[in-house]
Order: structure tokens, then C-alpha cells, then sequence
């Protein structure tokens, strides 16, 4: 058992060379590493070049931090809005009369029906509607209360529930809208988690432009295509909306033809007559017959482009569209058109963000703070190394080896995972240090024990790997679960700490075990003990 075959001897020095190539680049200046990436062949997947470096989190490089708040308000007008046109549409399947119209209330609707049957079958199809429960928090509440009163009036009231059950809705779907918009900026690991009950804290690590990251995150990219309004069109069907190109407003009408969650894709690109910048978009299938019907029957008709509220251009139709692809222009620049296609790609949010707090972490907490993560693992390492090579003389001196080499793995498998490295993080290292000679020590206590039990020096070194290394395994599964859960229901720093902590456990197992009795073998081959150097 203590013969290695060439082949596995070759795999475990390849695999420690890879480690400190991989790890390399975290050594070099932002310029080297950028020209090496160039430099990779196009034939060459780039993970296989060595060029990228560990990526520091808000703590350790500075950032940009920002707390958003939902419109709750709006929200709730919106539902209310939602509730209005149901109640018009069951009013208009059933054909039930009013006494006056459908009135709107801060959280709810009201109708008066006078005649007692018609308000019944009504009262039947609001109460289908109203009830249906949502379950929060493991207990059923409704979202809604349908009152009935003697005059005749039916009022439809939102509960406290179904307003925060939406709001929580809101909240989470703004979240995967705001993570897209982050990641499509080229930032890694932002943390963007939820705060309280309707807030929403976005840190991004190495921006040191907040305005950019609020000009990505405070607008609501709701777009919608409608035709600008004829002469003559009805009053009701028109809504004025402000002109981007030529200022002042626009006619416009309120039919929706198609609107933003249709679009499939948008990328800024520039135009061929003019060259300037502009958004190319790409519809689903629902929003390409859409806009494909729409712009038949609209030939020769102003079609306008409207995002949040605003009318980004007004293009007249040709000929029928009906390929499901188009273009936005808007007098736009590089980057206005870049953002702009970002925003369309993430989606629109569900209710505006407003910006309750900002702030620039600056580089100087940073740099303290590294400082004393180096300070910490220095002491660290060299107290353990010390204590290993008192204790076990030369098979500490391979232990510390094999602990080097395990610091190299994991600093490189973060550099080609892309994981950022936080100051939990480095507090993880420190801690799988001590973990992984922790490995080394059951070894080698177990080699010692058998030795003195009687066993030849070969015996022994055998035994003592074999019998000691269920207990090594016992013991990483179970840091690896609670690693795990730390990761999957964690956030932000504590994932930065479950992650280091779940990349040094896997390197355990290879230098503390594997690399650790390759050393010892080719020592036993080559001096041929009678007896144990500690």
C-alpha cells in the first residue's frame, strides 16, 4: 500500500503544479493579466490559460453599497387597479346593471347593485375571486374581505395580508431583476438580499461608481409599443407621455400592443446608415404575432416606443414587421444603449425602487482589513508549522509541504471558479489550516501507536493510513454539510466564508492524505527506517 504507480505519482505532482500555475495570476498586475488573456488563441478555451485572479469582496477592495426600497404604494394601486377590471369584467359577463359606477377606494373597489338577484350571482362570483387563501407564514389568511351591505353596496377590500403577500412577491421578483441587471455590469459576487420588509441592499464589489450602479438599478424599464394617437381619437383613449427626441409630449394611445415581457433578447449595436448607437430587439412568439398583426394593420401609422412612461422614439411603419425583430433609436450614446439593452434583458421591475441610502466603501477599510487577515495567517501558519516540525520532526516537515500545497489549491480554485474573496473568507483558510494538519496528526498518532504496538516500520505506515483515514472522512463530511448549509442559506460574507471553507475540505483530503503518503513512501524507498523519526 505505500507503492505508487508512476501514473498516480505523475497526477498528484501535475495537479500541484496546475495549482500554483492557476494561483499565479493572483500574483500579477491587472495589465499582465489582461494581456494574457488576449494573447489565448481563439481555438484555446480561456479556463485552460492561467489569467485570472481571485476576486476581493466588498470588504477587502471597496465597492459601492446600496439600500432600495420598494413603492408600496404603487404596489397596492396597482392591485387595486387589477381588482377595478375584474370587477368589470365579471359585471360584463354577467350582465348586471350598476347604480353608478365602480367606485375606487384607498385598498379596494365598491359597486351598488339595487336589484337583490343580480347582487347575489354577483356576490357569488366576487366571493370565488376573494377568497381563494394564500398561505403565509404556514397559517391560511385570505388576501381579500367582500363585505355586503343593506343599501346594496359590495365593497372588495385588500387585507393587510394580501398586501404584504404582494409586496413580498414584489420584493422577490424585484431581486432576480435587480441580480440580472448586476451581473450583466461584468461585477462578480454581488450581494443582493432582502432587508426588512420591503428593502433591498445591493453591494457591489470593486464599483466605485455608484452612479452607474443607480442609473442600472432606479430605473423601472417598464416598455411598452403603442400607436401615437390619430386626430379625432377619443379623449379616453389618449395619454399624453413626454417626447425624448423632439421634447414637449406625445399623443399616445393607451392600448398596449405589446410590452416588455415579450422580448426574448436586446443587444446595443450601431446603425448601418447612420452609425449611431441603437438597441436591436428580438420578440417571443406571443409578442412577434403580436407586433407582426399590430404593424399590418398600422402601415403608414406612427408606432411609439415607450419606456416608463416616456416616448423614446416614434418611427413610422413602412411595411409590416413580422419577422419579431426590430431596432430603438434614440439619439443614444455607447453607453446609454448598453444600459439600456441591459435593462431590457433583465426585465422590467415590478414597482419602482427608491434609493434610501448610498455609500462608496472606499479602499482604505480594505486594505486594513487585508492587513490583518495577513497578520492573522501568517502567526497562524507559522505556529502550526513550527508545532508540526517540533512534534513529528521530518513527517512534519512533509506535513507542512502538503499544507502549502493546500493553501496553492484552494487560492486557485477560486481564481478559475471566479469566487470572491472575503474577510470571512480568510478567516475560513486560516481555520482549514489547522483542519487539514489536523489530518496529518490522526496519521501520524495512529502510525505511532502501531509501531509501539510491535508492528514493522511498514506495517505500521500502512496501518496507520488505512485505520486513521474513516476518521479523516467522518470528520470532513460533517464540516462539509455544515460548509454547505452555511452556503445555501447564508449570504453575502457568511457564503464567502462557507466557500473557502468548502474548497479547503476538498484539498484536505488530497494533501493530507494523498500527497502526504506519497512523501512518506519515496522517503521509506529511498532511506529504508528501522524506526520512526518522532
Amino acid at each position: 500500500m505505500m507503492r505508487f504507480s508512476r501514473f498516480k505519482t505523475v497526477a498528484v505532482l501535475l495537479l500541484a503544479l496546475s495549482g500554483f500555475l492557476y494561483a499565479m495570476p493572483s500574483m500579477l498586475s491587472p495589465d499582465t493579466r489582461e494581456a494574457i488573456r488576449k494573447g489565448i488563441p481563439s481555438f484555446v478555451p480561456a479556463w485552460l490559460v492561467p489569467h485570472q485572479a481571485i476576486v476581493l469582496g466588498l470588504d477587502l477592495q471597496g465597492g459601492s453599497h446600496v439600500l432600495l426600497e420598494v413603492d408600496t404604494a404603487t404596489i397596492i394601486r396597482t392591485q387595486v387597479n387589477g381588482l377595478r377590471d375584474d370587477v368589470r369584467r365579471i359585471l360584463r359577463e354577467e350582465k348586471i346593471a350598476l347604480a353608478g359606477g365602480i367606485g375606487v377606494q384607498a385598498r379596494g373597489v365598491n359597486v351598488r347593485v339595487t336589484d337583490s338577484a343580480e347582487r347575489t350571482r354577483l356576490m357569488g362570483k366576487l366571493r370565488e375571486m376573494a377568497l381563494g387563501p394564500v398561505l403565509t407564514r404556514g397559517t391560511s389568511a385570505p388576501t381579500m374581505d367582500l363585505v355586503e351591505q343593506p343599501d346594496g353596496l359590495v365593497v372588495l377590500t385588500l387585507t393587510e395580508v394580501g398586501v404584504n403577500e404582494k409586496v413580498r412577491k414584489a420584493l422577490d421578483q424585484a431581486i432576480e431583476v435587480l441580480r440580472r441587471r448586476v451581473d450583466a455590469l461584468g461585477t462578480t459576487e454581488p450581494n443582493i438580499q432582502r432587508q426588512g420588509i420591503d428593502r433591498i441592499l445591493v453591494e457591489v464589489p470593486g464599483l466605485q461608481d455608484p452612479r452607474k450602479l443607480k442609473d442600472i438599478l432606479g430605473t423601472t424599464a417598464q416598455l411598452e409599443f403603442r400607436f401615437l394617437a390619430e386626430t379625432g381619437a377619443a379623449p379616453g383613449d389618449v395619454e399624453n407621455m413626454p417626447f425624448q427626441e423632439g421634447g414637449g409630449n406625445a399623443p399616445v394611445e393607451k392600448r398596449v400592443i405589446v410590452q416588455g415581457e415579450d422580448l426574448i433578447d436586446a443587444q446595443p449595436a450601431f446603425d448601418s446608415r447612420t452609425r449611431e448607437p441603437i438597441v436591436n430587439f428580438r420578440f417571443n412568439v406571443r409578442g412577434s404575432q403580436r407586433f407582426g398583426q399590430a404593424t399590418t394593420e398600422g402601415v403608414g401609422r406612427s408606432l411609439a416606443i415607450v419606456l416608463d412612461k416616456k416616448v423614446i422614439s416614434a418611427p413610422r411603419i413602412q411595411t409590416p414587421i413580422t419577422g419579431g425583430s426590430g431596432q430603438i433609436s434614440g439619439h443614444f450614446t455607447v453607453e446609454s444603449a448598453n444600459n439600456l439593452a441591459i435593462l431590457l434583458r433583465a426585465g422590467a421591475l415590478p414597482a419602482p425602487l427608491t434609493i434610501v441610502e448610498e455609500r462608496t466603501v472606499g479602499p482604505g477599510l480594505g486594505q486594513d482589513s487585508i492587513a490583518a487577515g495577513k497578520l492573522a495567517s501568517y502567526w497562524a501558519t507559522a505556529l502550526v508549522v513550527a508545532l508540526m516540525m517540533i512534534t513529528y520532526g521530518l513527517f512534519g516537515v512533509f506535513a507542512n509541504l502538503a499544507l502549502i500545497i493546500h493553501v496553492v489549491l484552494i487560492f486557485a480554485m477560486m481564481s478559475l471558479l471566479g469566487s470572491t474573496l472575503t474577510l470571512p473568507g480568510i478567516a475560513g483558510i486560516v481555520l482549514t489550516i489547522g483542519t487539514a494538519v489536523d489530518s496529518n496528526v490522526l496519521i501520524y498518532e495512529r502510525i505511532r501507536e502501531e509501531h509501539r504496538s510491535g508492528r514493522s516500520m511498514i506495517s505500521a505506515l500502512e496501518a496507520g493510513f488505512d485505520r486513521a483515514f474513516a476518521t479523516i472522512v467522518d470528520s470532513n463530511v460533517t464540516m462539509f454539510l455544515a460548509a454547505a448549509l452555511l452556503f445555501l442559506f447564508g449570504s453575502g460574507p457568511v457564503r464567502g466564508f462557507a466557500v473557502t471553507m468548502i474548497l479547503g475540505i476538498i484539498t484536505t483530503v488530497v494533501t493530507a492524505v494523498t500527497m502526504t503518503r506519497m512523501m512518506i513512501a519515496v522517503w521509506y524507498r529511498t532511506a529504508r527506517p528501522t524506526h520512526l523519526p518522532f
